[in-house]
């Protein structure tokens, strides 16, 4: 299958790249560490009018109403930026969860909300076990065993956990399922969410790379020893060669999940964890080799790169890492 984005989609992911890059750039990402909340209210409203976080709803509810093919080369710009907000759990996960499955009444008013930039709503898949920002969610899709349920923030109870990354402030929920809740699906919904989030990450895993990549390519032409810069080395350059591949090979996996998603494949699910295990991967591989080019600074919180590497970290196991993915994608094949 020949596959490539559309002039419009690659412009609306130009667009977004261009707004983060004004509005997230590394030294905002550094005070939503500080902050209390970790988000970035006013950024979220902005995405919201350029109608990024309601994009999959229907245009009856104030979205766009486009598919994931038109997400995940945005949600990969997030990945880029190191985007605080909860763009994938949001954007990419409860939206259509919503949109599918729950109640009319209910879908009209919360994905208007939603789209709007006036709601958001927190995931917890029982894979994670946590939800990134519950604090500010007004309300809540998380798994138990009989599916996914729909759950009002006044519902729920929050134990804060800490995160390797700073500016993801994650909590445990506490609740009790009901009748009431469940949406309709059944184990099929929750694993639509689960494939979903599975993706999302992945997405935003290649938009870290990428980042990671641009940050350890600007050092090494800039940092010199022996009187030469240290990018001229063999070892740097086989170093970052692997690493680039790893993460090229990796994009089109992802991009394959999402059309797949699109289109209703029915090996959907598996190629979400193709494309989770083979970012996840590809991931820590350019963080690795990035945190070995810039030697000893790479470890300190000075340097700009600890902002993605420990996102990238926290993104390669969130969703399912990439051991339980291949297990996944093994079954399917044996």
């Amino acid at each position: 299958m020949r596959f490539s984005f559309t002039d419009d989609q690659l412009a609306f992911a130009d667009a977004v790249r261009d707004l983060l890059a004004k509005q997230c750039p590394p030294e905002v990402v550094r005070d939503a560490w500080a902050s209390d909340t970790g988000r970035l209210p006013a950024l979220w409203s902005q995405l919201a009018e350029m109608g990024v976080v309601g994009l999959l709803a229907p245009e009856s509810t104030g979205g766009m109403g486009l598919s994931d093919v038109d997400l995940v080369r945005i949600l990969a710009e997030a990945g880029h930026a190191g985007l605080t907000e909860p763009l994938s759990d949001v954007a990419a996960v409860a939206v259509p969860t919503i949109r599918d499955h729950a109640d009319p009444d209910v879908r009209s008013d919360l994905l208007g909300r939603v789209a709007a930039g006036d709601a958001t709503v927190g995931v917890g898949l029982a894979s994670d076990g946590s939800v990134l920002h519950a604090a500010t969610a007004d309300a809540f899709l998380l798994e138990a065993d009989d599916g996914m349920h729909l759950v009002e923030g006044s519902s729920v109870e929050l134990t804060p956990l800490e995160s390797i990354d700073g500016s993801r402030r994650l909590a445990r929920v506490l609740w009790t399922p009901t009748a009431d809740t469940l949406l309709p699906g059944g184990a099929v919904t929750a694993q639509d969410a689960r494939d979903r989030a599975a993706v999302a990450a992945a997405a935003e895993l290649c938009g870290l790379g990428d980042r990671m990549m641009e940050i350890t390519v600007e050092y090494v032409a800039e940092r010199k020893q022996f009187g030469v810069p240290i990018g001229s080395f063999q070892a740097v350059k086989h170093h970052l060669a692997n690493a680039l591949l790893a993460l090229e090979f990796a994009k089109p996996l992802v991009w394959r999940a999402a059309y797949s998603q699109t289109v209703g494949d029915p090996q959907a699910s598996v190629h979400a964890s193709m494309a989770k295990a083979q970012a996840s991967d590809a991931a820590e591989v350019v963080g690795a080799a990035a945190l070995q080019c810039h030697g000893a600074i790479g470890y300190t919180v000075e340097c700009d790169l600890h902002l993605y590497l420990k996102r990238a970290w926290a993104l390669a196991r969130r969703a399912g890492d990439s051991a339980h993915h291949r297990r996944r994608v093994a079954a399917a094949v044996l």
